[in-house]
């Protein structure tokens, strides 16, 4: 059961949230059920043992005779290697409650919440969410998934690349809107070559400004759409389809993500 536990752990696809969530599930089942037998075990050891210590201090004395009362035997004392399985048994008990707390707070927290309003939002536009994965590069798949869906191809790293040249290219318009996280000074004309850099070669998030530059490369309008608050259009400007992507503060941990978006009604992209 152990070995079937870990295989399940290292099966775990990355990103997929619902696979995650039901291998989560089959875990801790798993767990539980394996902790109930050491337990049971463990109990049927110590009746065993403490059986044998009555026989062996009453000797042939006979169960009959009514003066004869059972000796009252102490409870052993454990070995170190019962200790070490009790410990690691009630260990994982402890885990299996902390895993069924979690789902619980799940069902109730901001990320739930955030998922009904994107989800109700979606529906009234006739579109559902395709799940892009989250590694730091989901603005771009994102891009490139709503470039499929309008008959054009385009990698991420491609993508990257563009964006990264054009921002170089248009210096001025960009490099006002970047200061230093830590002073709020704004970029030296390095740091924003340095950070162009690292958005054409590293896995780094995209935000505003990367959104902007997608729309004035590709010469699409961009739709971002919110659970809270209005979408955010940018690129109206230009006269093409409208590539429709989801924006989610608290999809994730690590912080916010992006997934693109698919109609419902018919299989013809919709602006």
């Amino acid at each position: 059961m152990e070995s079937r536990i870990q295989q399940l752990k290292h099966s775990l696809p990355k990103g997929d949230k619902k696979r995650k969530k039901d291998v989560n599930a089959e875990v801790a089942k798993l767990e539980e059920e394996l902790s109930a037998k050491q337990q049971s075990q463990l109990d049927a050891l110590r009746a065993e043992m403490q059986i044998q210590d009555v026989a062996n201090l009453t000797g042939d004395l006979s169960v009959n005779d009514e003066n004869c009362q059972p000796p009252i035997v102490a409870p052993k004392k454990l070995s170190k290697a019962q200790n070490k399985r009790e410990k690691k048994a009630a260990e994982e008990r402890k885990r299996a409650q902390r895993i069924a707390e979690q789902e619980k707070e799940n069902a109730f927290g901001v990320r739930h919440i955030e998922g009904e309003k994107m989800k109700e939002l979606l529906q009234s536009r006739n579109r559902a969410i395709h799940e892009i994965p989250s590694d730091g590069n989901c603005l771009y798949n994102a891009v490139t998934h709503q470039l499929r869906l309008h008959g054009m191809e385009a990698t991420m790293q491609d993508l990257r690349e563009q964006v990264a040249g054009h921002m170089r290219s248009n210096q001025d318009e960009f490099m006002p809107f970047l200061s230093k996280p830590d002073t709020g000074d704004p970029y030296t004309e390095e740091e924003f070559d340095n950070y162009c850099s690292e958005v054409s070669s590293t896995p780094a998030w995209g935000g505003q400004l990367e959104i902007r530059a997608l729309c004035e490369v590709l010469r699409h309008p961009l739709e971002v759409l919110q659970a809270d608050g209005p979408p955010i259009v940018v690129g109206t400007d230009f006269k093409t389809e409208t590539l429709v992507i989801a924006y989610h503060r608290h999809a994730y941990g690590l912080g916010a993500h992006y997934n693109s978006t698919v109609t419902t009604d018919d299989s013809t992209p919709a602006s």
